[in-house]
């Protein structure tokens, strides 16, 4: 009595009996709260009691309320109870929570608890909801309120479900038995921690002979080994999901596998025929297609590409085959020109192979074929054909003569009729008609005089057409070498100039020159040098033939003076080996330079062009700029002097600087004595016998050691030293052959012996205070001319030097 139990409910044929709790002494289902103390008239009762009674919680966690009711009447679910309720009525029993009120209703006076509506595990699998107890009149809880769940109980109400098909899967052909093809999987709703309602197992139900499925993974797999892809591509498997483990009463599902066989390349290719025939024209151009052929293929995709071959020798040199990558076909192309008149027929044994070859199938058979194709050549009217066809290269020495034979050149009709050919030239390549040919026989002559060095080849078309159809027609090129005849002589390369240093010691190489000959002999040039004839006994410097198309030039003497000559002129006579051997003559400029003491070369008479050419256009502005400015301190000082000068001068002393005579025609040469008159230039000049020291003014212009020579009593002055020194300057410049034979200007720099001015030099002459030294610089130009004029005058056959 007191115990309460939730209703049994019927699973199938079975009932449950679930025992919520049990309270001691089997008495109320829920005690809640306390006992409150005895009544004072039952004092004595609770005295004899062993222990008191304390406040006891919730001795239960949840309630059970089946899934899926379908009953009329409310389903009860349990009884919450105080153990101050007396029965009489004054308690109110009140539930809140989840679904309170609506899903579960509670009976106040007895606190039974009913389910009202049908529920669904699968939608919410249970509810929380909170007890209380309180006083009817004066709605005071009694018991503190309290917590409990009310579970929601699974029965096999949910089939398994295959959420991911249809299924489609594959396998390559021919796999061995066993071989996975893929997994499938089915879920069932039901609770899979409540006896066996989610508990799934497979089969198959068509197709199971060449399948199976693993009943607890689901995983299919190959039944046989046999499957082939060119017998059946694909198979439609039905699997089936059973719960319950499979027991009967369970629920199942099914779901449709469709299964792909994959091709392996396990067929090799296949001519459907041993032999095609095809034709094409002996005329036919290189690159042009033949035919087409297709082995053919049982597999599928990347196993039907095949490559092909021409697999004999004569075949393979005529004809070539590729692949069309779209259709797989072979395309038989012409390799090589076609001739009707050699071969007619020619057979092309043609073989296809698999690219993508399985190893695992090789000891099936061959993956490999072969056919012939059989290509009849048609005849052509073809043009005339050259030999050789590549063209032609003929030689001509440069001096043949007029209508010299340059060579042959043959072309022939290759058909079978042999028409007679007619020769002729392509004159947009031989503008200027240099060669002609006969149109019969084809010998090309010559037309023009030939010259090696303007050009050494000549390219030309000769063209050859049939003599009675021009429209058949063929040209080639024909290339005539010019041979090379030795007409042109050596030449020394120029410029050729070579510097040496003063003081130059004998056997000194200074240059090495080499030449240059517009021939071009077949045994390759060869020099010989030597000096000139005019040359011969040059003293100053010999040539070296150094034996391989140069030779050096040395110095003979020791030392050299540019003062006395600056450039030295060499010829060189030069021969090559000819034949015939031809010769020219050309000349060295050997100029004379100053040098430091490690011989390099200091300055030659061209130093200041050299200096000029070498420096900035700013920098020769500046040095101008400067040079400039001294020139004109040198004439300020010089102008200041000349006055201080002039105030001193006597009056009636002649001024030789303004007895100048303009003499502006050129005469006869050195013979025309008549050509003007000497009588002004000998009076102009006429110096006076000197006698004693009464010389008078003449005697004092004079120099100062002419006129010491007169006051010592020796007579009058001695002219000998200047005749015998002009006399020396004309046999120099007669002797010098290094100079233009013609007439010159010489400067006779010649200041003497024991003088005793000492120097010439203006810087001196500006240097000092002395008024005898600037008269004496004043007047020496004047009296040199005097004497330089009285010594022509009496030398009338050296008036021209």
């Amino acid at each position: 009595e007191g115990c309460i139990m939730a209703p049994s409910r019927r699973l199938g044929t079975s009932f449950v009996l679930l025992i919520l709790g049990v309270l001691d002494h089997c008495g109320s289902v829920f005690s809640m709260g306390k006992r409150t103390s005895a009544p004072q008239g039952k004092a004595e009762d609770m005295s004899l009691m062993s222990h008191e009674r304390v406040k006891r919680g919730w001795v239960w966690n949840q309630f059970f309320v089946v899934e899926e009711y379908t009953g009329t009447e409310p389903l009860y679910v349990g009884k919450i109870h105080s153990d101050s309720d007396e029965g009489d009525g004054s308690i109110k029993y009140t539930i809140s929570g989840e679904g309170a009120g609506t899903i579960f209703i509670i009976d106040e006076i007895t606190g039974d608890i009913h389910a009202t509506e049908r529920l669904d595990r699968e939608e919410k699998t249970f509810y929380t909801l909170r007890a209380q107890a309180r006083d009817r009149l004066t709605d005071r809880p009694l018991e503190p309120e309290s917590e409990f769940i009310i579970k929601v109980q699974d029965i096999n109400d949910s089939e398994p479900k295959f959420l991911e098909g249809p299924y489609i899967g594959s396998v390559p052909e021919l796999s061995p038995i066993g071989t996975s093809v893929m997994k499938v999987t089915a879920s069932d709703a039901d609770d899979p921690t409540y006896g066996s309602s989610a508990r799934v197992v497979y089969s198959v139900l068509d197709g199971e002979r060449f399948f199976t499925v693993d009943s607890r993974t689901g995983v299919i797999r190959t039944a046989v080994a046999d499957l082939d892809r060119e017998t059946q591509d694909r198979y439609e498997l039905v699997v089936k999901a059973t719960d319950m483990a499979g027991q009967m009463g369970g629920l199942s599902g099914s779901t449709t596998v469709t299964i792909v066989i994959t091709d392996v390349n396990d067929n090799p290719p296949r001519f459907p025929q041993k032999m095609y025939q095809f034709s094409v024209s002996e005329g036919a151009p290189v690159g042009t297609p033949v035919g087409r052929v297709m082995a053919e293929d049982a597999d599928m995709g990347e196993n039907t590409d095949m490559s092909y071959f021409i697999v004999d020798e004569e075949g393979g040199e005529l004809f070539r085959v590729t692949t069309d990558g779209d259709t797989q076909e072979a395309v038989i192309i012409v390799r090589k020109p076609l001739d009707f008149e050699s071969k007619r027929t020619h057979n092309v044994v043609v073989e296809a192979v698999n690219k993508h070859v399985d190893p695992r199938f090789v000891d099936l058979g061959s993956f490999r074929d072969q056919t012939i194709v059989r290509v009849s050549v048609t005849d052509t009217d073809e043009p005339p054909l050259f030999r050789p066809p590549e063209g032609v290269i003929l030689a001509v020495q440069e001096d043949a003569r007029l209508g010299a034979l340059v060579g042959i050149v043959t072309a022939m009709d290759p058909d079978m009729e042999n028409a007679p050919v007619r020769y002729s030239i392509d004159r947009g390549t031989d503008q200027e008609k240099i060669f002609n040919i006969d149109p019969v026989t084809g010998a090309i002559t010559l037309g023009k005089i030939l010259d090696r060095e303007t050009a050494g080849w000549h390219n030309i078309t000769v063209m050859a057409v049939e003599a009675d159809n021009a429209s058949q027609s063929s040209k080639t090129s024909v290339s005539i070498r010019i041979l090379d005849v030795n007409d042109n002589p050596p030449e020394l390369a120029t410029p050729y100039e070579a510097s040496i240093c003063e003081d130059a010691k004998p056997g000194q190489l200074i240059h090495t020159i080499s030449v240059v000959d517009r021939d071009e002999p077949q045994t390759g040039h060869r020099f010989y040098f030597t000096l000139a004839p005019e040359a011969a006994n040059n003293r100053h410097f010999t040539l070296w033939d150094v034996k391989d198309n140069t030779a050096g030039i040395r110095t003979q003497r020791t030392g050299f003076n540019r003062r006395e000559q600056n450039v030295y002129l060499l010829p060189i006579l030069v021969v090559d080996s000819g034949p015939p051997a031809l010769s020219s003559t050309g000349t060295l400029t050997i100029r004379v330079c100053g040098c430091d003491t490690d011989g390099t070369i200091q300055s030659c008479n061209s130093t200041a062009y050299v200096m000029s050419a070498a420096l900035s256009p700013g920098a020769l502005i500046a040095l101008l700029v400067c040079m400039l400015i001294l020139i004109v301190l040198v004439l300020l000082i010089l102008t200041l002097k000349r006055h201080r000068k002039g105030q001193r001068m006597s009056e009636d002393e002649e001024d030789m600087r303004d007895n100048v005579i303009k003499y502006n025609d050129e005469g006869g040469g050195e013979q025309d004595t008549q050509a003007y008159d000497m009588s002004a230039l000998r009076s102009l000049y006429d110096f006076p016998e000197v006698k004693g020291a009464d010389s008078g003014p003449d005697l004092r212009s004079l120099p100062q050691w002419i006129q010491s020579h007169n006051s010592e009593g020796e007579g009058p002055a001695d002219f000998s030293v200047f005749r015998g020194y002009i006399r020396k300057k004309v046999e120099q410049a007669d002797a010098d052959l290094s100079v233009p034979p013609y007439d010159s200007f010489q400067t006779y720099a010649f200041e003497g012996s024991s003088s005793p001015a000492l120097s010439l030099s203006s810087i001196h002459t500006l240097s000092t205070t002395s008024e005898q030294d600037f008269s004496y610089l004043a007047n020496w130009g004047p009296r040199f001319r005097q004497l330089a004029s009285l010594y022509a005058a009496g030398h009338p056959e050296e008036e021209g030097s």
